[in-house]
C-alpha cells in the first residue's frame, strides 16, 4: 500500500510538473506571438517613415481644407492646382500594370531572389567566384544563375509590356473637349517636359469639330485623347459613348433635361439610371452659355465610394448642392441619350472606378512554390550534413591515412577548404535550372491551354488565352471561385417566359420558335473540299449526373411519375429542369381569345397584355424598318417586347401619351392613344412604379407593378391575399423540407456532396472483385438509375431552343411542338383543349390569389424574376384631389422624395389584382451544368454582384448556386443584431444542412468590417457554407472579400471571374484571375491571368488542365529533385576511395551539360504532355479534382518517399559497378573516367527509361521521339569526348576511351546491362504490384489510414481509374457523360449503360 500511495503522488507530481511545463509553454508561445506582432510593425512604420517618405518622397496625401475647387471658366488657361499636392491635378493616365520602368528591375531582383533555390545559388555561387575555393571553376554557378534569372526578368518584362499595350490603347481613346481655337497647342504638364519625346505635346491629337447647330468664333469643340483631359476641361459625349473621367453633367438632351447612363461595368447593375443637371445651368446647351456661364464647385477628395458623392457649386451667387444625381462616373457609358455635357472634377487614377480596382497589384506565386521552398530547405540541410560529413570523413582519413603516407603526407588541405569545396560540389543536388526548366514547361503548357479548341467560342472566333504562365498548376488547386453576375453568369439578356392570368399559368416561347425557325431557314456556309472547318465548341459540355449512381435500387425508382400530365413546352428551367412546364402557351392563349373574346376569361388576358403595354417608361424607335424600343431596365424591354408579340405594339410614346397599335386578330389592326397624367417612378425602396392613364372612352386608370410584396398588401381583398400566399409558403417550406430530408438521405462523398458516380467494392469475398456493396443476390450487375429526389434533373439543356422534351415522366417523347405548324402531319388540337377556362374557378378571387402565388413561387424556384400587376379605375374628382397632393410633392424644395412616394402611397390603395409575370434573365449557355460540376468538384461559389437582393437570388436558383433544398440564410443589418443573426446560421448548420446559402449586402458587409468582433464571427462562419451570394457590392468590397478569404482561409486557393471593369480589383486580388472575354469589352480579359469566351468554359479550365498542370508541374519537380539526389549519391560514396579529397567521379563538360542536354527532355516531356486521366474522366467524375486541393501529388511524405528511392538506387548502382569491377572481373580500363563513365551512363539511361517510360502514363510519338533522341545524343557525345580530348595525363583521360579502350570492353557493357535491368525489374515489380493491390483494395497507405469498403471516387486510387479507361464499355460511358447534350438522340443515349465492373478491373 505505501508502494501504491507513493507511485500515485509521483504520478500526480509527474501530471502537475507536465501542466505546469504546457501552461507555460502557452505563455511563451503568446509572449512570442505579441513580440513578434509589435516587431513586425515597428518595422512596417520604419518602412513607411523612413524609405517610403524620406528616401522615396511617396508621403499620405493630406486632405484638402475646403474640398476641391474646380472653376467653371472658358477662359482660363492654366492648369488648376491641386491644393494637397502643390502641382496641377494628377492626369487622365490609367495603369493596369504592375512595373513602371523605373521600378522594374529592383522589384524583380527582390522577386527573383526571395525565391528560395535562387537565394541558395547566390549563396553558393558568391564564395564559389573566389580563386582557389572551388573545384569545380569560379564562375559555374553565378553565371549560369544570372542567366536564368534574366530569362525569367525578360518575360515577365514582356508580360507586363502586353498590359502596358493595352493600357495605352484605353488612354488614347478620344473625346470631345471646348478649347480656344486660337490655342496652337495643349498646356504641357511640367513632368512632361522632362519627356517630350514620349508624350505627344503637339495639336496633332487635336482635331476641330465643325458643329453646325452650335457655332462659336473664339471657342469651338476638339477632338482629344483620353491621356490629356484635365480637371477642369468641359466635356461633350455623343450616345453609345464611355464616359472619360469622373464629371459633373451641366446639360443633356434627353427627354426633361435628364441623361440616362449604363453603370455595368462601374457597378455591375443592369439597369439604366438617370442623371440630371441643376436647372441653374440650363444655358449651358450652347457653347456661349457655358462661355457666360461663372459658376465654382467645391468637391470632396477622391474616395472609392460609388454611391455617395457631396460637393457644392456656386453659380448667379447662389450656393446648390451637388449630389450623385448629377455626376456621372468614369466607366459609365452613355445610352438613350444624343449628346450631353460635363465638367471634369476627378481623372486618372483618383476617379471612382480607379480607386475601387486594386492597384498595381503584386506579382503572383504558384501555390506549389511553398511547398519548393520547404523541399529546397530541406536539400540544403541535407548538403549541410553531406558536407560536414565529408568533411569529417577527410580528418578521419588524414589521421588514419595521410600522416603515415609519405606521398600526400605534406599535401593537406585547410578544413575550411575541404568544408567549402564539398558545399561547391554537391550544391547541385539543388539543380541551377530549376525555374528556367520550369518556365519552359509552363510555357509548353501554355501553348497547349491556348491551342485547346474545346475552349475556343466560334460564335465570337475567341481562344482561351494565358495572360500569366507562371501559376498554371494554381488551376488544378482552387477551392473558391468569386464570380459576378452580369455578362458573367448572364448574357444581360431578359426574357418573357411566363405569366398567371385568373389563376392559369401560360408558357411564352414566342421567341424560341422564332429563334428556331430563323436557324432552320439560315444556311449555314459551306466548307470549301479539302479544307477541315474548325471544331466546334460545345455549349453544354455535361448532363449533370448528380445522381446516377452504380449499385443496385428498387425498380420502382427508375422511372417516378410525379404527373400523368404530359408537358409538350420547348423551354426548360436551368434551377428546376424537373418542374413540369405549362401545357398551354401564348399562342393557345391568342387563339383563345380570338375564338371567345367576349368571355371572363378573355377579358381579364387582353386587361393584362394593355396593363403590360401601358405601364412603362419605354420609348420607341425604328431601326432598320423595324420597331424596337430604348428601356431604362432590360425588364421593362422584356415586357414590352412581349406586349409586342401579343399583339400590343406600343408604337409611339412621349411624356403626354402612348400609342398602341393592336392586332385584332383578324388580320386587321387598330390604333388606340392613352393618355399619361402621371408617372410614379419606381426606386429601391417603393420597388413599385405606377402610371396614370386615361383610356380613349375617358376612364382613369392606375396601373401598378412591383414586387409582391409590395402588391399584396395594397389589393382591394388583401386580408385573403395574404392568407392564401401564407399558405402557399407553408405548402412551399413543408415540400423544401422534404426534398432537405430526402438528400439527407443520399450517399455523400468525402467532402458532403453527392457523388457523380457510386461504384461499391465488395473486398470481403473476393479481393480482386468490384460489385455491390448489398449481400449477394442473383443479378451481379449494377443497374444504373436516376435518384428518385432529383427526377432527372441532368437531363435536360439550359439552352432555351427547340428540342423535344427527353424528361423521365413518360417513356415517349412528344415530338408534336417540333413540327410546323403548317404541316399536314401535326394533328389539330381540338376546341375543347380550353374546357378548363370555362371552370367557375376562374372568376373566383379567393381561388386566383391560392394559385397565382403558387405559381408566383414556382416561378421564383426556377429562377425568374416575378413581378405584379394591378390596377384600379379612379374618378375625375378622386384624382383630382390626389394631383393637387403630388403636385406639391414635386415642387418641394425639402424631402421632395419622400413626400412623391407618400403621395404615391395614397392613391396606390384598394386595387385589383391582374396578374403576375416571370422573366428570364438569360444564363449563358452551360451555366448551370458548369457550376454544378465545380461544386461536385469540391469549390465553393460565391456571387458576388452589384445588382439588388432579390434579382441576385433568382439568378443563383437559375444557376443553381441555390438548389431545390438549399437553406437560404440572409444576412440584413436592418433586421437586428447581426452578431445573433450570424450566431443563429452557425447553430441550424451545425444541426445539420444539405446545402447553405448565406446572402449579405454591401451595406451589411461594411458594417461587419467595422467591428472587429463581427468580422471574425462572421469569417468564421463562411468556411462552413457552401455558398455566398454578395449583393450590392462595390468593386472595393468585391477585392476585400476575395483579400479576407485569403487571409482567413491561407489553405485556400481562390479565382474570381467577371467580364467588366469593376471587376478588375477581385480579378487581380485572386490567387488566380479569369476574363470573360465577353460583349462588354476587355477590360477584364486584359488584366486577367486567364481570358476565356465563356463561363462554360470553366470547368475545362479547371477540372481538366488545371489537374494536367498541377500534376504535370508536381511531377516535374518531383522528377527533378529525384534525378539530382540519385545521380550524386555515387559520387558522395566514390569519395571513401579517393581520400576524401573531393575529387569528382565524374569528368568535368559531361557534367556540366548534364542537365542541360541528357535529363532535360525527360522532365520537359512530363511537364508538358503529361496526361495521367483523359478529359473524359475528369469531365464525367469532377470529384478527382480534390486531388489537386488536398496537395496528393506534391506533399512532404511523398518527396521523402521519392529521395529514399532515389537514394536506394544510387547505392545500388554504385555497389553493382564497384562490385563488377573490384570483385566479378577485371576491367580493360580501370581509370577514373571509365568508372565514372560508367556510373554516368547507367544514370542517363536510367532516369530518361523512369521518367519518359515508368513514370509517364500518357506516351505520344513526341514522347518517344524525345527518348531516342536523348539516348542517341549520349552515345554521340561519348563519340565526340573520345575525339575532341587532348591525348596528355588527365584524371579523366577521355581521348579514344569510348572507341578503343573501355567501350570494347565486354565488362563494361554487360555492367551497364544488368545494374540497368535490374533497376527496371525492381520498378517495375513494384509498380505492378502496388497497382493490383489498389485495384483490389488492400493497398494501404499511409498505413495509419483508415480504409473503407465503399471508399468515395476521390479516394480511389489513380490505378483504379487509369485501369477503368482501358475498357471500351466505361471509356465509352465516360465519353457519353461529356458530349453535348444535343448529340444525343434518344433517351438510351442519355442514360447510362449497364456495365460489369468486375469484368472491367
Amino acid at each position: 500500500m505505501p508502494q501504491m500511495a507513493n507511485s500515485v503522488e509521483f504520478d500526480v507530481g509527474n501530471k502537475q510538473e507536465i501542466d505546469s511545463i504546457s501552461t507555460i509553454a502557452r505563455q511563451t508561445r503568446k509572449q512570442l506571438e505579441i513580440l513578434g506582432g509589435a516587431v513586425h510593425e515597428r518595422a512596417a512604420q520604419w518602412y513607411k517613415t523612413y524609405f517610403l517618405e524620406i528616401i522615396l518622397r511617396q508621403k499620405p496625401l493630406k486632405p484638402s481644407k475646403d474640398g476641391r475647387h474646380v472653376p467653371l471658366r472658358l477662359e482660363r488657361d492654366a492648369a488648376l492646382i491641386d491644393e494637397r499636392r502643390g502641382h496641377p491635378y494628377i492626369s487622365n493616365t490609367i495603369r493596369t500594370s504592375r512595373y513602371t520602368l523605373y521600378d522594374f528591375l529592383p522589384k524583380q531582383l527582390i522577386f527573383q531572389f526571395t525565391r528560395l533555390a535562387n537565394f541558395y545559388f547566390l549563396c553558393v555561387g558568391i564564395p564559389q567566384a573566389i580563386p582557389g575555393l572551388s573545384t569545380t571553376g569560379s564562375y559555374t554557378t553565378i553565371l549560369p544563375l544570372l542567366f536564368f534569372v534574366l530569362l525569367t526578368v525578360v518575360k515577365e518584362g514582356y508580360d507586363d509590356y502586353k498590359r502596358h499595350r493595352l493600357d495605352n490603347l484605353e488612354n488614347a481613346n478620344t473625346t470631345r473637349i471646348l478649347k480656344r481655337k486660337s490655342l496652337g497647342q495643349d498646356v504641357v504638364l511640367p513632368t512632361q517636359k522632362w519627356f517630350a519625346g514620349l508624350f505627344d505635346t503637339t495639336n496633332a491629337d487635336f482635331e476641330t469639330l465643325d458643329e453646325d447647330d452650335d457655332a462659336h468664333g473664339e471657342y469651338g469643340w476638339k477632338q482629344v485623347r483620353w491621356q490629356n483631359v484635365k480637371v477642369g476641361d468641359i466635356v461633350k459625349l455623343v450616345r453609345d459613348e464611355a464616359v472619360p473621367a469622373d464629371l459633373v453633367l451641366l446639360h443633356a438632351t434627353g427627354e426633361n433635361g435628364l441623361a440616362y447612363i449604363d453603370t455595368m461595368d462601374l457597378d455591375g447593375e443592369t439597369n439604366l439610371k438617370s442623371r440630371e443637371s441643376l436647372p441653374d445651368f440650363r444655358d449651358c446647351r450652347t457653347i456661349d452659355g457655358l462661355h457666360s456661364c461663372q459658376a465654382e464647385f467645391v468637391l470632396e477628395d477622391p474616395n472609392p465610394d460609388l454611391y455617395r458623392f457631396d460637393g457644392r457649386v456656386t453659380i448667379h451667387s447662389r450656393t446648390l448642392p451637388l449630389t450623385s444625381n448629377e455626376v456621372i462616373y468614369r466607366g459609365s457609358t452613355l445610352r438613350n441619350t444624343a449628346c450631353a455635357v460635363g465638367i471634369v472634377i476627378n481623372t486618372g487614377e483618383e476617379c471612382k472606378i480607379r480607386m475601387n480596382a486594386n492597384q498595381h497589384p503584386d506579382a503572383k506565386k504558384p501555390a506549389l512554390e511553398a511547398i519548393a521552398n520547404r523541399i529546397v530547405i530541406v536539400l540544403a540541410l541535407y548538403v549541410i550534413i553531406l558536407t560536414i560529413g565529408c568533411s569529417m570523413g577527410y580528418i578521419i582519413w588524414r589521421q588514419s591515412t595521410e600522416r603515415i603516407s609519405w606521398y600526400v603526407s605534406m599535401a593537406t588541405v585547410e578544413f575550411k577548404q575541404i568544408i567549402i569545396g564539398y558545399a561547391i560540389m554537391f550544391n547541385n543536388v539543388i539543380p541551377l535550372a530549376l525555374y528556367v526548366t520550369l518556365e519552359i514547361t509552363r510555357i509548353g503548357q501554355m501553348l497547349m491551354l491556348n491551342g485547346d479548341v474545346e475552349m475556343y467560342d466560334e460564335e465570337t472566333d475567341t481562344p482561351a488565352r494565358c495572360n500569366t504562365n507562371t501559376i498554371l498548376e494554381n488551376l488544378g488547386q482552387v477551392s473558391y471561385i468569386f464570380s459576378d453576375k452580369t455578362g458573367t453568369l448572364t448574357e444581360n439578356v431578359m426574357k418573357f417566359r411566363k405569366m398567371s392570368i385568373a389563376g392559369t399559368s401560360w408558357l411564352h416561347e414566342m421567341d424560341i420558335q422564332s429563334e428556331e425557325a430563323a436557324a432552320l431557314t439560315d444556311p449555314r456556309p459551306s466548307v470549301a473540299p479539302g479544307l477541315s472547318a474548325p471544331r466546334k465548341s460545345k455549349e453544354v459540355t455535361s448532363i449533370i449526373h448528380e445522381d446516377i449512381e452504380l449499385c443496385p435500387l428498387s425498380p420502382s425508382s427508375v422511372f417516378t411519375s410525379r404527373s400523368e400530365r404530359r408537358s409538350s413546352s420547348q423551354w426548360r428551367s436551368t434551377g428546376r429542369p424537373d418542374h413540369l412546364q405549362p401545357d398551354v402557351t401564348t399562342v393557345d392563349l391568342l387563339e383563345y381569345i380570338k375564338l371567345k373574346p367576349a368571355s371572363p376569361f378573355a377579358r381579364r388576358a387582353k386587361d393584362y397584355i394593355l396593363c403590360m403595354a401601358l405601364c412603362h417608361t419605354c420609348l420607341p424607335e425604328v431601326k432598320d424598318g423595324r420597331v424596337d424600343f430604348q428601356a431604362s431596365s432590360p425588364d421593362e424591354l422584356a415586357l414590352v417586347r412581349a406586349a409586342h408579340e401579343l399583339g400590343h405594339l406600343v408604337s409611339h410614346r412621349s411624356s403626354q401619351t402612348v400609342t398602341l397599335r393592336i392586332d385584332a386578330g383578324d388580320g386587321s389592326q387598330k390604333t388606340e392613344v392613352y393618355q399619361i397624367l402621371d408617372v410614379i417612378e419606381f426606386s429601391s425602396k417603393r420597388k413599385r412604379m405606377s402610371i396614370i392613364v386615361r383610356y380613349p372612352d375617358g376612364r382613369i386608370c392606375v396601373i401598378c407593378k412591383g414586387a409582391d410584396s409590395m402588391i399584396l398588401p395594397r389589393l382591394k381583398l388583401s386580408q385573403v391575399a395574404m392568407q392564401k400566399a401564407t399558405e402557399v409558403r407553408k405548402s412551399a417550406e413543408m415540400e423544401q423540407e422534404l426534398l432537405r430530408r430526402s438528400e439527407q438521405l443520399e450517399v455523400r462523398n468525402s467532402f458532403g456532396g453527392r457523388p457523380s458516380l457510386t461504384l461499391r467494392r465488395s473486398i470481403a469475398g473476393n479481393r480482386n472483385s468490384v460489385g455491390p456493396g448489398q449481400p449477394p443476390a442473383p443479378a451481379k450487375r449494377p443497374v444504373v438509375v436516376r435518384s428518385r429526389s432529383v427526377e432527372g434533373a441532368g437531363l435536360q439543356r439550359s439552352e432555351d431552343r427547340l428540342r423535344p422534351s427527353l424528361g423521365i415522366r413518360t417513356t415517349s417523347l412528344d415530338v408534336t411542338k417540333t413540327l410546323s405548324k403548317s404541316s399536314p402531319l401535326t394533328p389539330k388540337p381540338p376546341h375543347d383543349k380550353f374546357g378548363f377556362l370555362d371552370d367557375p374557378s376562374i372568376v373566383d378571387e379567393s381561388i386566383i390569389f391560392s394559385r397565382c402565388f403558387k405559381h408566383l413561387d414556382d416561378f421564383a424556384t426556377e429562377g425568374l424574376r416575378t413581378l405584379l400587376f394591378a390596377r384600379k379605375f379612379i374618378s375625375e374628382s378622386e384624382y383630382g384631389a390626389w394631383k393637387k397632393i403630388y403636385s406639391d410633392a414635386t415642387t418641394s424644395l425639402v424631402n421632395r422624395q419622400d413626400m412623391i412616394e407618400a403621395a404615391g402611397e395614397l392613391i396606390e390603395q384598394s386595387l385589383d389584382l391582374v396578374g403576375a409575370t416571370a422573366i428570364e434573365d438569360k444564363l449563358q449557355a452551360g451555366v448551370p451544368e458548369t457550376i454544378d460540376k465545380l461544386r461536385r468538384a469540391n469549390i465553393k461559389i460565391w456571387m458576388l454582384t452589384g445588382d439588388k437582393r432579390e434579382t441576385a437570388i433568382n439568378i443563383a436558383h437559375s444557376a443553381r448556386i441555390c438548389r431545390p433544398g438549399s437553406d437560404i440564410y440572409i444576412l440584413d443589418t436592418s433586421k437586428g443584431s447581426l452578431e445573433v443573426q450570424i450566431g443563429d446560421i452557425s447553430e441550424d448548420i451545425r444541426t445539420g444542412c444539405t446545402h447553405s446559402v448565406v446572402v449579405i449586402d454591401g451595406q451589411t458587409l461594411a458594417a461587419i468590417e467595422q467591428s472587429a468582433q463581427l468580422s471574425g464571427l462572421f469569417y468564421t462562419l463562411i468556411p462552413s457554407v457552401d455558398s455566398v451570394i454578395c449583393c450590392r457590392a462595390s468593386p472595393a468590397q468585391k477585392s476585400m472579400i476575395v483579400k479576407a478569404i485569403r487571409q482567413r482561409v491561407p489553405s485556400a486557393l481562390t479565382l474570381a471571374i467577371g467580364d467588366g471593369a469593376n471587376d478588375l480589383a477581385m480579378i487581380s486580388a485572386s490567387h488566380v484571375g479569369v476574363g470573360i472575354s465577353g460583349k462588354e469589352g476587355l477590360q477584364a480579359a486584359r488584366v486577367a491571368d486567364y481570358a476565356i469566351a465563356k463561363f462554360r468554359f470553366l470547368q475545362r479550365l479547371l477540372l481538366v488542365h488545371g489537374r494536367w498542370n498541377y500534376v504535370r508541374t508536381a511531377k516535374f519537380i518531383l522528377a527533378t529533385f529525384w534525378k539530382e539526389m540519385y545521380f550524386y549519391i555515387p559520387t558522395a560514396m566514390y569519395q571513401r576511395y579517393n581520400g576524401y579529397s573531393g575529387t569528382s567521379l565524374y569528368e568535368n563538360w559531361s557534367l556540366t551539360v548534364f542537365n542541360t542536354l541528357f535529363t532535360s527532355l525527360c522532365v520537359i516531356c512530363m511537364g508538358v504532355w503529361e496526361q495521367d486521366l483523359s478529359p473524359e474522366t475528369l469531365l464525367a467524375v469532377p470529384e478527382l479534382y480534390v486531388h489537386g486541393q488536398r496537395n496528393r501529388e506534391l506533399n512532404m511524405s511523398r518527396f521523402v518517399r521519392w529521395m529514399a528511392a532515389a537514394v536506394t538506387e544510387g547505392v545500388l548502382v554504385w555497389l553493382g559497378v564497384w562490385a563488377a569491377y573490384s570483385v566479378f572481373g577485371q576491367a580493360r580500363d580501370d581509370g577514373l573516367f571509365a568508372l565514372g563513365n560508367l556510373v554516368f551512363t547507367i544514370g542517363i539511361m536510367w532516369i530518361n527509361w523512369k521518367l519518359f517510360i515508368i513514370e509517364t502514363y500518357h506516351k505520344t510519338a513526341i514522347v518517344m521521339s524525345a527518348l531516342g533522341i536523348t539516348i542517341a545524343g549520349w552515345w554521340a557525345w561519348n563519340a565526340f569526348l573520345s575525339g575532341v580530348y587532348a591525348a596528355q595525363p588527365s584524371p579523366y583521360p577521355a581521348r579514344d576511351g569510348f572507341t578503343d579502350t573501355f567501350g570494347k570492353d565486354p565488362l563494361w557493357w554487360l555492367t551497364l546491362l544488368v545494374v540497368v535491368l535490374t533497376l527496371i525489374s525492381i520498378e517495375l515489380v513494384y509498380k505492378a504490384m502496388k497497382r493490383h493491390m489498389v485495384i483490389a483494395g488492400v493497398w494501404k497507405w499511409p498505413p495509419w489510414k483508415r480504409q473503407s469498403l465503399d471508399d468515395s471516387l476521390e479516394e480511389w486510387g489513380l490505378e483504379i481509374w487509369q485501369e477503368l479507361e482501358k475498357d471500351p464499355v466505361m471509356r465509352e460511358r465516360l465519353r457519353r457523360a461529356c458530349i453535348e447534350e444535343g448529340e444525343v438522340e434518344d433517351l438510351e443515349k442519355n442514360s447510362i449503360d449497364q456495365v460489369d465492373p468486375v469484368k472491367v478491373l
